[in-house]
């Protein structure tokens, strides 16, 4: 046996976004614009909430707490990530990258866990309408969050200090361009058991278990609508329902590509490409899909708007 000289990875280098290095400055503005527009419309869609009465309903109290979610995921990867499309070396200390670890994993678990949460809300509205103040109570709704949040925070705390403990060897180097569970185990040099079993608990329980719950929530969703003998009433249901069923559509499509499939069908450029999706066009999305649908929405929006004018 040779002695175990493993020297302590202080840094990590990273591949980035694109080999090509003429693409830089025109990726940087993009996602410098995108990124600028993540933050201006979840924060307008949480200051809309948070000011305009009429929002005041346990749905947009969910859809604020997704915008802050959204701005969090953001946020933990992509200034790093914009900066880095400006410098040769594109390097994280360690210390920084178990910061974004837990931040994005923390957003990411939170996203799915709120996902389900909506899906309740939206099955009790349609399918027990009649209960759903009893049901969807002030109270209830706040135990619902607390819950939300502290299953992702346990969850996100106990992947990052198993990544911690690990030893890490030489070349330092991520094939990625932010740090996630699968590149930072990928360049351990150490025994990474504990880990995989911490993540398939978290696929079979977090991922496939919200995953079934938000399911079913649909399955009765749609079977009460497809019983509304009118048209109207029908389309009003199916509307009602509709914007957040695209986010979750959006949201697992990439969850399931990304985490839930076999080893053999990995591949770096496509994985990239996912990772944009989650990290860039889905926090984008979520406030024109939440708003250009609502009239509330729009109203508190120009009232804000005529507000900052003045």
């Amino acid at each position: 046996m040779e002695p175990n000289n493993h020297t302590r990875v202080t840094e990590f280098i990273m591949q980035g976004l694109f080999d090509h290095p003429h693409h830089q400055e025109l990726f940087f503005g993009l996602f410098l614009c995108l990124y600028t527009a993540i933050l201006m419309g979840n924060s307008l869609i949480i200051v809309a909430i948070v000011f305009h009465p009429p929002l005041h309903t346990p749905m947009y109290f969910f859809i604020a707490n997704l915008a802050t979610v959204n701005i969090m995921c953001s946020s933990s990867v992509l200034p790093k990530m914009i900066k880095n499309l400006m410098q040769e070396r594109k390097s994280i200390s360690f210390d920084g990258c178990m910061v974004q670890l837990f931040a994005f994993t923390l957003s990411g678990g939170t996203e799915l866990v709120l996902l389900t949460v909506m899906s309740y809300d939206q099955y009790v509205a349609i399918c027990h309408p009649l209960c759903y103040v009893n049901l969807m109570t002030k109270r209830i709704c706040i135990s619902l969050i607390i819950g939300v949040w502290a299953v992702s925070a346990i969850n996100s705390l106990v992947h990052t200090l198993l990544i911690v403990r690990l030893d890490f060897c030489r070349p330092n180097f991520i094939q990625h361009f932010f740090r996630e569970i699968p590149p930072m185990l990928a360049l351990s040099c150490s025994s990474i058991y504990f880990n995989k079993i911490m993540i398939s608990i978290a696929n079979l329980f977090l991922a496939m278990g919200n995953f079934l719950l938000t399911t079913v929530s649909y399955g009765f969703i749609i079977t009460t609508i497809l019983k509304i003998q009118s048209s109207k009433g029908k389309q009003r249901a199916f509307s009602t329902c509709s914007s957040h069923l695209l986010l979750v559509t959006l949201f697992y499509s990439s969850i399931i590509y990304t985490y839930i499939r076999p080893p053999s069908s990995y591949s770096l450029d496509k994985d990239k490409m996912v990772a944009i999706m989650y990290t860039l066009v889905i926090p984008t999305l979520n406030p024109l899909i939440y708003s250009l649908r609502n009239k509330e929405v729009k109203v508190a929006f120009r009232k804000i708007l005529s507000f900052m004018i003045k």
